[in-house]
């Protein structure tokens, strides 16, 4: 348990993980043994429990959840309604013995293990978390109201009213959800606002209890969805349910059907109550009344107020009632205080009532009315640069409190320890970086509140004003979260890698310097910071080291002074010199007093980085190998891997650096971390799978010993052609378009105006699979000096396995997309479908990949994708295939 030691002392909290282990070897033994012997798991627990001691307790309650964890920590995808409603199934079968509440909550509470880990390793924005946490609700309570339902169809009968023509026919429901649900930015301690509608009055058909009207019997159904969703037991309960918004409210129906839900707001709804209707949807049920509801209710919405002023002086009047009611506490509120969550969100609120006859401005989530409110003037780039920072991190730092004890909370503790403790969980360095970063958003958030809403009650029309004056004139004093013209530059060009700086000094300092797109002195760096006698002291410096290589990285690159070329090339020598790094790091540990020999490691690239084309946010597709010969025991490199992962992935207070792969190594999950060369070799003469051999093609030394790596790639690679030359081009395709299409359902998005440049059809893969699978064919190397995919390319077409239409084709095709993927992992961060939604981010890649606006983009990625697929099937022989 050394080394975990020695990882738990660079958690913020070293305390609560070895509370945390003590206990789970007290009480679960064996699950502790199982433990101690996954040490990327454990990696991962270690650090859970010490963010959260409110999920420490949940693993300690129910150990079978580890194995469960380790399956499912690799998967870094935001997990839709349906696929948790799968998993919730799955659950429920399995704990059949208890009560539904029960199940419920916990159920939540295993989910939120793996949601609240991809959340701490900075795995997923802001706003996927929140809508993966929303998704995770909807599932519950789509679950609870089918057995409401049944439960209410046994007592009542079917619900039923007459049509036009007398005739009886069913009902519908829907539960709809408000607030942070209703817009999908749930909290993980958050209410759930919930109104329930009908569509129809009638009766049932009768039950064991005797036939009742539609509006009890749904008002029996909203009754029974609460009580399995929110009702307290030993378990406590899944959420807290709010049905106080509802028409009336604590006096008013459970149940209302749509002619009197829309008469209500028509006649008698509040303001603020028509305000709440902004962040509405259809959360379990039929979505399709809600769409009825709706369209019957936003014109009631939006065309409430007779000016722009009124608008928002109604949402101030709102604001102001909140903060008299608020509870006062010994420290800031970062829901409620003067520049928090929600001024943010009331800014979006209002002038999305304001200009709501706009109806492209009728978006409930707040990050993309504000994305929407820049793009049509009404804020400015720097303000929606500073609003988007600001609520990020308020968020951040508001699940980091909460998630402390599973409470709902919001305030930020006035207790030294307990404030420094927070900052270093929000990965601040110090009290003071924590506290300056907190005070300037505040401040950010303040100055536009107030100029938004002082201009109403100084009576400014501003719905008459020329909309460009907001970004000329008025809002030129309020640009942002800070006087440097260069950093706000760096947050509007990369919102995320511009957030890192902001909490380094240093950082900014550099920033200012000419970046060097040549240097080669990142191994050079990094071999100097680890000459620390501790390896806590390495990993931190290792650490503080990367991060601020890789923000000078994207810096340069957001400001244009270097190529995407450039950028992915020096992201790839910064890989590198951290593999050498990491294998020092091992060395120094397994190895205290080495011999001529040392430990003969070698690490071998797959992937963005075999290729030499490594990107912000990439894995690290990795092989190692050891040298036949080598005196060690083969124990020894199996350790020296687990500890080598750790050393480049894990995290601790500064932060991780790669998320590291070794899944592709020879017979996957079940093979061995490290493996000698000759093994390696042998296994591909004998048991490698095609895919197997098309992923390896891209293999080279990345670090460690070079000359072993150089001389084991070699040889895979020469066994993998001599074994495709053995196998018929229909085989090799044939099997490479069934990887490809198994593959392509990851590019199946939750919406179907999500376009996926990678995994979907036409996508970056298809040019992947299509060029190596020429390559197999024909025997066609890489280019010794350029592995990228657009020299593959240009040498298939020289070899003529590839005809000049095809390459053109592919070459502009990918291009694009690889542009594309580019700047969405430099603005946005690593995904791979386009964000319709954010139009802000949207423009910002259009303008950067030289389009006239977004529209032009969508344009040339949709044409790109027709053509590139037209090209890949006709290189796979798709036809000829199926014949």
């Amino acid at each position: 348990m050394t080394r975990i030691d020695q990882l738990i002392d660079e958690l913020p909290d070293s305390d609560e993980p070895r509370r945390f282990l003590k206990a789970l070897e007290d009480r679960h033994p064996s699950s502790f043994a199982s433990l101690s012997r996954n040490e990327p798991l454990l990696s991962d627990v270690v650090t859970i429990t010490a963010f959260s001691p409110f999920l420490a307790t949940t693993i300690l309650q129910h150990p079978k959840y580890l194995p469960w964890l380790d399956r499912q920590r690799k998967d870094t995808s935001v997990k839709s309604k349906e696929a948790i409603m799968e998993s919730l199934a799955r659950f429920a079968l399995t704990n059949s013995s208890l009560d539904l509440a029960t199940v419920y909550a916990r159920f939540r509470r295993r989910e939120l293990l793996r949601i609240y880990l991809r959340d701490i390793r900075r795995l997923a924005t802001v706003a996927e978390i929140t809508e993966e946490i929303s998704n995770l609700a909807d599932a519950i309570l789509e679950s609870g109201l089918a057995e409401a339902d049944r439960q209410a169809a046994i007592r009542f009968g079917m619900p039923l009213r007459q049509d036009e023509k007398g005739r009886d026919t069913g009902v519908s429901f829907c539960v709809v959800a408000l607030g942070k649900l209703g817009s999908r930015e749930l909290n993980y301690s958050s209410d759930i606002d919930l109104v329930f509608m009908y569509s129809d009055e009638g009766v049932t058909t009768g039950g064991t209890k005797g036939a009742v009207t539609v509006r009890e019997y749904y008002s029996k159904v909203a009754e029974i969805v609460s009580k399995l969703v929110g009702e307290r037991s030993g378990e406590g309960g899944a959420y807290r349910v709010d049905l106080r918004l509802r028409p009336h409210g604590r006096i008013g129906a459970l149940a209302l059907s749509v002619p009197d839900m829309v008469r209500y707001y028509r006649t008698e709804a509040r303001p603020w109550e028509l305000q709440v209707l902004l962040r509405s949807r259809a959360s379990a049920g039929d979505a399709i009344l809600y769409s009825r509801f709706n369209s019957d209710v936003e014109e009631i919405v939006f065309g409430a107020f007779d000016s722009t002023d009124e608008a928002l002086a109604s949402v101030r009047r709102s604001k102001s009632e909140i903060d008299r009611n608020a509870p006062e506490g010994a420290g800031y509120n970062v829901k409620l205080g003067k520049g928090g969550i929600r001024e943010i969100e009331f800014i979006a609120q209002a002038l999305q009532l304001a200009y709501g006859t706009d109806r492209w401005m009728r978006s409930p989530h707040t990050l993309i009315s504000l994305s929407r409110l820049a793009d049509r003037g009404h804020i400015s780039t720097s303000e929606l640069t500073s609003l988007v920072a600001a609520y990020e991190f308020l968020r951040r730092t508001e699940h980091v409190l909460q998630m402390e004890s599973g409470i709902q909370t919001h305030t930020i503790p006035s207790d030294p320890v307990r404030l420094k403790l927070l900052g270093q969980r929000v990965m601040f360095g110090s009290i003071g970086d924590f506290e300056t970063a907190l005070e300037d958003h505040r401040r950010a958030v303040s100055r536009i509140y107030e100029r938004i809403f002082s201009q109403a009650a100084a009576r400014v029309d501003i719905v008459k004003s020329d909309t460009t004056s907001l970004e000329e004139g008025s809002t030129k004093e309020h640009s942002g979260t800070t006087d440097d013209p260069m950093v706000a530059r760096f947050e509007a060009a990369s919102p995320h890698f511009a957030a890192v700086a902001r909490t380094r000094p240093d950082i900014l300092e550099a920033l200012a310097k000419p970046f060097d797109p040549d240097d080669a002195g990142y191994k050079e760096r990094m071999l100097s910071v680890i000459d620390t006698d501790t390896f806590r002291d390495k990993l931190a410096a290792l650490r503080r080291l990367w991060t601020a290589e890789i923000t000078k990285i994207a810096a340069a690159d957001a400001f244009g002074s270097i190529s995407t070329r450039d950028a992915k090339r020096s992201q790839t020598l910064l890989a590198e010199a951290s593999i050498d790094a990491a294998i020092k790091v091992v060395e120094s540990e397994l190895v205290p007093r080495p011999t001529d020999n040392g430990m003969p490691l070698s690490v071998l690239g797959l992937g963005k980085l075999g290729s030499r084309g490594l990107d912000y946010g990439s894995d690290l597709d990795l092989i190692l190998v050891y040298d036949d010969e080598s005196s060690a025991a083969p124990e020894l490199y199996a350790r020296a891997a687990e500890l080598f992962v750790t050393v480049l992935s894990s995290m601790t207070r500064d932060g991780s650096m790669y998320r590291v792969d070794l899944r592709l190594r020879p017979y996957g999950s079940n093979g061995v971390s490290a493996l000698p060369g000759r093994t390696m070799a042998e296994y591909f003469k004998r048991d490698a799978a095609i895919w197997e051999m098309l992923a390896y093609l891209k293999l080279r030394p990345a670090g460690g010993d070079m000359s072993l790596g150089d001389s084991v790639a070699k040889e895979v690679r020469s066994i993998i052609f001599d074994r495709a030359s053995k196998l018929s081009h229909k085989e090799l395709k044939s099997e490479t378009h069934r990887i490809r299409t198994g593959l392509e359902s990851r590019g199946r998005t939750r919406h179907s105006r999500d376009i996926d440049i990678k995994y979907g059809p036409g996508g970056m893969l298809d040019v992947y699979f299509a060029t190596r699978c020429l390559q197999l064919c024909d025997s066609v190397e890489n280019d010794p000096d350029d592995r990228s995919t657009l020299a593959t390319i240009r040498r298939l077409a020289e070899f003529g396995s590839l005809d000049e239409t095809a390459a053109d084709i592919f070459a502009d095709g990918y291009s694009l997309l690889a542009a594309v993927d580019h700047e969405l992992r430099l603005i946005v961060g690593r995904r791979t479908s386009i964000p319709r939604g954010n139009a802000t981010a949207l423009g910002r890649v259009a303008e950067r990949t030289r389009c006239e606006n977004a529209d032009e983009l969508i344009d040339r990625i949709n044409l790109a994708r027709m053509n590139i697929r037209d090209a890949y099937l006709r290189v796979i022989d798709a036809n000829g295939l199926s014949r």
